[in-house]
């Protein structure tokens, strides 16, 4: 129940005491929640809990500031705020501790997450955007402590950018701009390097961005001095706030038991950042942790007598109903009643969540015992499989792995039967694997039209007398045609805006389009991608640039913790289709090598990773991922945008699919898959090869994640019987994945007659140099070789050694 704040002197006094009421029984609620909470945890119900006691009283403040559109980037103490909105209920509450894997009775991630990460539903049915206006919203949670804040900056720059880029279509996603964005995090959390990364950029930006740091002096058991210089974030911190003449935060100060204070305070942060379009940091101090960090201990451990004793003195609960009884809004018989009935409340809510849990598998059950039984009166083997059907009966709260471990272990003992009974309990299996599953696994990736290997090709079109031009011309004029096409397309990067952006394939683009939708921006690649991850959930089609692939490592939390998972752990409720733009392969050195592919892939599944060999390719797979939901990481070759490419007629409209490869020469002796930069040295190679009688296939993989859907590599092999990966990642990295991918996926072995091989770069970093280059990754010496020694196994007198 959400309830806008108004000044006291502008209702009654009885309308305030309600107001006041309810807030309590907000409160209260909350508090039993978590308690409850902790017991069901230590009992074996639930697994895990880390709960939100002793924030309610500002989380109350600050749901009464937050409004309609705006947006939320907390973390997992923000229960309260969520029950004050309206988004959560006692029931919520324990189907979350749960992990119900129903989107009804946990709406947060439907299981996929442990209870306190918070989200809303910003996408229908159909996948397509709600009215973000008509709801309150927040964005999902991660457990990554201060992981929220990256993305906090982009939720509060896209209110800058609807306000002043009057071409963005904002129907349903901005009132102009009147959104603010509410981050909160803990204190201690506040060490974290993307906390003041994030603090520093949105200082630069001057965005409607409120921060409340929950201050309770602990992490986990680590007290303040360990964590914060001088003890207090707000005073280290005091040097951005804002003047007369210079811009900056305002900082508030506030402390976390005092509910009136609160209310005014939060009002004040709120009208500034919505108003004036400037940060805010608002400390709440002097709050408790009644329960410790989380289930995993006690504070009994750390905390002394005396602090213990201090936080149950000032519990920001026991607070608001001391200054009830003396204000006298609230007798002291008339809050025992609702404290009474709140305890109820919770326990039946409990009871309801734990049944609504463990009743479909109760049933479930049922059938399991029924079809064992049946199996033990069937089979000769009936004895062994009695102990099997008797852990399953004892097993009172038997979960759904409990069914399948008991069924699958059954099954062992009648392989060799083929009775009806026998029979039933294996499509029994089958079916409850194939139904339960996609609760565990789906929404990985989007599951609608708009799903980017949905993007059908749209091959260049070129004029009779198309004309060779930098490749980064065309990278160019494509991008000149997306920022026409798209009024909501952006993007931004380090030297992205003023030169266009190290390559020039922005040139000019700045001067068109103007500075906030081509933007640079410091050096800070964490925050870039939050950047586009809070622009992309508010609906505008963020271009996150990462000058360097190298550089990508400084963000590839934000990355994989965040952005690849959004997706999933929201069961398909949110979207963030950014696209993170950047370039790699063959440069010089340690820290410019580009091509640590195999981290990548191992790290973002959810997010597309395309590795085009040219800027005609690349450009098409911008295009592509504009028609579609996903985000995805394209890596341009760096030493390829003076290399000459023809224009084509219709940019801003071919796309390259995704999720297929290309066949760029036929051949019928081997097929060689590769990728990027390296795929030209094969090339080159393949025609060397020619003079010495051996005719190679040559597939340009283009698309890593996801690789060959059609699975065109193993119709080559077939054809070739052989099959050689090259590629300038490290041994053990693309490379493998990509022979994984070929070999297990695409049963690739039933044609081979030579053995499976790969070609990488040396298992260090490249070193400097152009002989550096040469000695650290495959040259076309290495692949010539390579392939030749391929064939000589088949045919020694053919292919003599060379070496």
């Amino acid at each position: 129940m959400h309830t806008q704040s108004e000044p006291t002197s502008e209702i009654s006094f009885e309308d305030f005491k309600k107001t006041v009421l309810e807030d309590y029984k907000i409160a209260v609620t909350s508090r039993e929640c978590s308690l409850l909470g902790r017991r069901e945890v230590l009992t074996g119900k639930a697994k895990f809990g880390i709960f939100g006691d002793g924030k309610e009283v500002p989380q109350l403040a600050m749901a009464k500031a937050f409004k309609k559109g705006d947006w939320r980037s907390g973390y997992y103490r923000d229960q309260t705020f969520m029950m004050a909105i309206g988004e959560f209920t006692i029931a919520n509450f324990f189907a979350g501790l749960y992990a119900h894997t129903s989107i009804e009775n946990d709406p947060m991630s439907a299981g996929k997450q442990m209870g306190g990460h918070f989200g809303t539903h910003s996408l229908d049915e159909n996948g397509k955007f709600k009215n973000l206006l008509e709801q309150y919203n927040s964005s999902a949670d991660i457990s990554p402590t201060a992981g929220q804040m990256p993305r906090l900056l982009g939720l509060a720059q896209a209110s800058k950018i609807f306000r002043n880029v009057s071409e963005t279509e904002k129907t349903g996603l901005s009132n102009d701009g009147n959104e603010v964005a509410w981050g909160t995090i803990g204190n201690a959390s506040t060490s974290e390097g993307m906390f003041f990364e994030t603090i520093n950029a949105a200082g630069v930006l001057q965005v409607p961005m409120v921060i409340s740091v929950w201050d309770d002096d602990y992490g986990i058991s680590v007290h303040a001095k360990h964590q914060t210089t001088k003890e207090n974030i707000s005073e280290i911190l005091s040097g951005f706030q804002r003047t007369e003449t210079e811009k900056g935060y305002e900082i508030l100060k506030v402390k976390g038991w005092d509910y009136p204070a609160l209310i005014e305070t939060f009002e004040r942060a709120g009208e500034i950042a919505r108003t004036e379009h400037v940060p805010v940091i608002l400390h709440v101090t002097e709050l408790t942790q009644p329960q410790g960090h989380s289930t995993s201990g006690s504070h009994e451990r750390y905390k002394n007598s005396d602090r213990l004793q201090w936080e149950k003195d000032h519990d920001c609960n026991t607070k608001m109903r001391e200054w009830m009884l003396s204000n006298q809004i609230a007798t002291e018989e008339e809050l025992t009643e609702i404290e009474k009935d709140i305890k109820r409340n919770v326990r039946e809510g409990k009871r309801k969540a734990w049944d609504a849990f463990l009743n479909p598998i109760r049933e479930e059950k049922k059938q399991v015992t029924n079809l064992l039984e049946s199996l033990i009166s069937e089979s000769s083997n009936g004895q062994f499989i009695k102990p099997i059907l008797k852990g399953l009966v004892d097993e009172k709260d038997a979960l759904k792995s409990d069914l399948l471990i008991a069924a699958r272990k059954a099954l062992r003992f009648v392989s060799k039967e083929n009775t009806e009974a026998v029979i039933s309990l294996r499509n029994w299996v089958s079916s409850y694997i194939e139904n339960e599953q996609p609760n565990y696994s789906k929404h990985l990736y989007s599951a609608n039209d708009t799903k980017a290997i949905n993007i059908e090709e749209i091959a260049p079109v070129y004029d009779e007398k198309a004309k060779d031009v930098d490749a980064r011309v065309v990278l160019r004029d494509n991008f000149d045609a997306i920022f026409s096409k798209y009024p909501n397309s952006l993007v931004f990067g380090e030297d992205a805006g003023t030169i266009g952006d190290v390559n020039q394939g922005l040139e000019g683009l700045q001067e068109k389009y103007g500075e906030l939708r081509v933007a640079d921006v410091g050096i800070r690649e964490t925050t870039i991608i939050g950047q586009g991850i809070g622009l992309a959930l508010r609906g505008l089609r963020p271009i996150a640039e990462i000058q360097y692939l190298d550089y990508i490592l400084y963000a590839i939390s934000t990355l994989s913790d965040d952005l690849a998972t959004l997706r999933y752990r929201t069961h398909g409720k949110q979207t963030a289709p950014v696209i993170v733009r950047t370039r790699g392969h063959r440069l010089e050195g340690i820290w410019h090598s580009g091509s640590q592919m195999g981290s990548l892939l191992g790290l973002l599944r959810g997010i597309y990773i395309l590795t085009p060999r040219n800027m005609t390719k690349a450009a098409g797979f911008y295009n592509a991922l504009l028609k579609s939901d996903e985000p995805a990481v394209v890596v341009e070759c760096l030493n390829g945008y003076r290399l000459k490419e023809q224009l084509p007629l219709n940019l801003g409209e071919f796309t390259t699919p995704i999720g297929q490869v290309e066949v760029v020469k036929e051949g019928t002796d081997l097929t060689v898959v590769s990728y990027g930069s390296t795929l030209r040295l094969v090339m080159q190679v393949g025609k060397e090869l020619e003079s010495s009688g051996i005719n190679i296939e040559i597939i340009d993989a283009q698309s890593l994640l996801p690789f060959d859907l059609n699975h065109d590599t193993v119709k080559s092999i077939a054809k070739t019987n052989r099959i050689l990966v090259v590629d300038e990642d490290m041994p053990g990295g693309a490379s493998a994945y990509l022979m994984s991918q070929i070999l297990d996926e695409q049963k690739a072995f039933k044609y081979l007659d030579s053995a499976p091989q790969t070609l990488t770069a040396k298992p260090h970093r490249p070193a400097y140099g152009t002989d550096g280059d040469y000695f650290s990754k495959p040259s076309p010496e290495d692949i010539f070789e390579k392939i030749y020694e391929i064939m000589r196994e088949t045919n020694p007198q053919k292919y003599p050694a060379i070496r």
